[in-house]
């Protein structure tokens, strides 16, 4: 059985609906085309999600806990945040407020490492594919002690690669993305180096809150963008 359904005792109200790993899974996979069921148990091994356990150690998952496994794949998704950004994001201060207004994009703070087997299980790619993106500079690692460590945001451009590679498009084909993104990042940059470099800390401060304000807008822009060629060309194709 995919799910589990009960009534507590002594009352006629019914619990929540339990939904077994494997059905959140599948019932996910539609919009989540990447999600597996060991991606959302490293979700849980690293804290952002709690499913309840079954005597026998079976994960059960309630409403909220899809609700909230389905809001942190979509920041992953929408927002390229890093798991610490969204932990902070669900659980910290001010947690269920405006997240626009709180949100950040992850600039600054160190992100969790993870070696080559935790980034395909993640990304759900193979060690070749992700060592062909590597060689094309898509996906970065540094080596330490002989093993290559890569941020954990990492995984997740290797598992939107792996999404496009279905389409056909390769690694050498995504150079174009990476060439795009330093071009904007260098303009970005450009525009706060010399607040960044003062050695006034509320004008360095100011200059951090400035580029995120910029890298939102580049995104914006550049998102819009694409969509207008893309809209072009299918006005052209019809």
């Amino acid at each position: 059985m995919s799910t589990v359904a009960a009534r507590r005792r002594g009352t006629g109200d019914a619990e929540p609906r339990l939904q077994t790993i494997g059905a959140v899974c599948e019932a996910l996979r539609e919009e989540f085309p990447d999600i597996s069921v060991s991606k959302i148990r490293y979700l849980e091994d690293q804290g952002l999600i709690s499913p309840r356990r079954t005597r026998g150690g079976y994960r059960l998952f309630a409403p909220e806990d899809v609700a909230r496994l389905t809001t942190i794949l979509r920041l992953q998704r929408d927002e390229f945040l890093p798991l610490r950004v969204i932990r902070e994001e669900l659980d910290g201060p001010g947690a269920g407020g405006d997240r626009a207004k709180r949100r950040s994009v992850g600039l600054t703070g160190r992100e969790d490492e993870i070696d080559a087997g935790e980034l395909c299980e993640r990304a759900a790619v193979t060690p070749d594919f992700l060592r062909e993106l590597e060689e094309y500079g898509i996906v970065r690692s540094r080596t330490e002690a002989g093993t290559r460590l890569y941020r954990e945001s990492e995984a997740d451009i290797a598992a939107a690669c792996a999404r496009l590679a279905r389409f056909g498009v390769d690694a050498r084909h995504l150079r174009t993305f990476v060439t795009q993104a330093a071009r904007q990042a260098t303009l970005v940059e450009q525009l706060v180096a010399p607040a960044m470099r003062s050695r006034n800390p509320e004008r360095r401060k100011g200059a951090f809150d400035d580029l995120e304000v910029l890298v939102r807008a580049a995104q914006e822009l550049s998102h819009l963008l694409f969509l207008r060629e893309v809209r072009a060309g299918v006005e052209r194709m019809s």
